[in-house]
């Protein structure tokens, strides 16, 4: 279930897929695809895939559609994997991995779930 809170709209400064974990880009206003657990994630795309200059939509806060990367059990904290996905997130040693939520379901690659929008940080051991 889809039920989005703060809907801010960006400039794409790369290609946004639909579903993804978004970050800051280089600049003021920017939006790209995050990429990695470390990213400053800010929020999830909409249903809509927008390329380099386009207008993207980034789901803030609330509850969001997210493409799962691989096996996610419901109440875990969610990053982003090498293509904005989102995938359980675990503590690393001397690293603080940035979450973006909690699952509210559970499901594996390639399915569409949903994430309680919370961002946030889990510290390294």
């Amino acid at each position: 279930m889809n039920t989005p809170g703060l809907i801010k709209n960006f400039e794409a400064g790369a290609a946004v897929t639909k579903h993804r974990i978004v970050k800051f880009g280089s600049g003021d206003e920017l939006a790209v695809q995050a990429a990695a657990a470390t990213d400053a994630l800010i929020g999830v795309s909409t249903e809509v895939d927008s390329a380099s200059g386009d207008r993207v939509d980034v789901i803030m806060s609330g509850i969001a559609q997210v493409e799962f990367g691989g096996n996610v059990t419901r109440g875990a904290a969610l990053t982003s994997d090498a293509n904005g996905k989102a995938v359980a997130a675990a503590p690393a040693t001397g690293v603080n991995n940035r979450i973006i939520g909690w699952a509210a379901v559970s499901g594996a690659d390639g399915d569409i779930g949903s994430v309680i929008l919370a961002p946030g940080e889990i510290q390294g051991e």
